[in-house]
């Protein structure tokens, strides 16, 4: 099996994509190994500041030694150059709030996830016609699983990704599954701002096993 087919087949398994970034390095660090003891076993670090890159490689390194089955992927990739830097720097996957075409092709010649944002029915419709296999409906709080609903059968077959403002709430959840997601991306819902500062890993691995059974539930 490709790496790329293992990297798809983790996130539908698991049904959730943990994302989050934070200029510390060490917090960032136990996130993920809260994460990864909590059942994860892909996540991705978004590249959202100046500290992305470096701490990404980091993390890469301790990800590599003590969580070797872990898928660890970056977002918010926008450009053929933060692609090529990360896949360089031992990106799993690539995920972007856009489709630009230079990634795509990027990704498919190292035979890599690429999951891109799409907001209309255009925008998966030129997703698909460049290899992605998982698409990001984002920003999901503002389209909605009412979205996903009535397009899911123009693209019969396509994994859909919702993700920002997707919640802990099993009502949430239940909604998102219901209309036909493989998966669903949390971010500040699931690794607040509160659990980065506070450093609350014991209420951050809390909810994560109860998030990963409730989608199992409500399957």
């Amino acid at each position: 099996m490709s790496k790329k087919q293992q990297v798809l087949d983790t996130i539908v398994a698991q049904g959730i994509m943990p994302l989050f970034s934070y200029k510390d390095v060490e917090v960032s660090l136990q996130i993920i190994r809260t994460l990864y003891r909590a059942g994860i076993r892909a996540m991705e670090y978004t590249n959202r500041s100046a500290e992305s890159f470096d701490n990404f490689v980091e993390l890469k390194k301790a990800q590599l030694q003590e969580m070797p089955d872990l898928h660890f992927g970056v977002g918010t990739i926008k450009s053929a150059e933060e692609a090529e830097a990360f896949i360089a720097a031992g990106a799993d996957f690539i995920v972007a709030p856009i489709i630009n075409i230079d990634v795509a092709k990027i990704t498919a010649r190292h035979d890599m996830l690429w999951i891109p944002g799409c907001m209309t029915p255009t925008e998966i419709f030129t997703a698909q016609q460049n290899g992605a296999l998982l698409i990001k409906i984002f920003p999901a709080n503002i389209l909605g699983a009412a979205f996903v609903s009535s397009i899911r059968e123009l693209f019969r077959g396509q994994l859909f990704l919702p993700t920002g403002g997707v919640d802990q709430t099993r009502g949430n959840l239940s909604e998102w599954f219901n209309a036909g997601v493989a998966a669903v991306g949390m971010g500040g819902k699931l690794i607040s701002k509160t659990i980065l500062e506070c450093r609350l890993y014991d209420q951050l691995y809390n909810d994560t096993v109860r998030v990963l059974e409730t989608i199992k539930n409500v399957r």
